[in-house]
Parts: C-alpha cells; structure tokens; sequence
C-alpha cells in the first residue's frame, strides 16, 4: 500500500510489542489501516482503531494482563 501523498510505502505493523510484556502464548503487534492504528494479538484479540499509535502501543501492552 503506497501513501497518495508521497511514493513511500506506508508500513502496516509496528512489528511486536517487546516479549518481557508478554505471557507465554500472547504475540501482539499494532497493524495500520489508513489513518488509524490497532493492536493484535496471535490468540486472536484485537483492540480497537485508534488515531494514535502509542495509543494502540499501549492497548497492545495492556491485553495480556487483562484477560
């Protein structure tokens, strides 16, 4: 996916959140989607859209602890 604005390619994840957060079984990362950024989670949990990446960041560091 290329930005209309420039011939950069627009990444589409932030890649993982570091393991020292994760419990045993949780992988998450953010993903873009045009303007927006969400978190994912290999067990199948997602966040929700959210304009902020750190925002996204933060939802994806908080899942593990919260189920």
């Amino acid at each position: 996916m290329r930005d209309r604005a420039s011939a950069e390619p627009i990444p589409q994840s932030s890649g993982p959140v570091p393991q020292s957060a994760e419990p045993p079984g949780h992988r998450t990362s953010t993903v873009e989607r045009g303007a927006f950024c969400l978190a994912r989670c290999s067990c199948g949990w997602h966040g929700p859209a959210r304009r902020a990446r750190s925002q996204a960041r933060t939802d994806a560091e908080r899942h593990p602890r919260t189920e």
